[in-house]
């Protein structure tokens, strides 16, 4: 069940991904173990949007070095 869930938040763009992981930490925060291995399903939601961040940033690295080489700069 648990690897459907993440298959699904997986493929949420960043602002729908942040605000599910925001909402899933204050719950947990304020209402401890209210839903199950809410921990865990925190754990899994920070690692995909680290990931997320990462491949935004570089996809920006390689447009901004395609574009100096494309100028001559590289």
């Amino acid at each position: 069940m648990t690897r459907h869930l993440f298959d699904f938040l997986s493929q949420l763009r960043f602002p729908y991904l942040f605000a599910v992981t925001a909402i899933v930490f204050l719950l947990d925060l304020f209402i401890p173990d209210l839903v199950p291995m809410a921990d865990e399903i925190l754990l899994g939601l920070g690692a995909i949007l680290l990931v997320r961040i990462w491949i935004c940033r570089k996809k920006q690295e390689e447009a901004g070095r395609r574009k100096n080489t494309l100028q001559g700069w590289g």
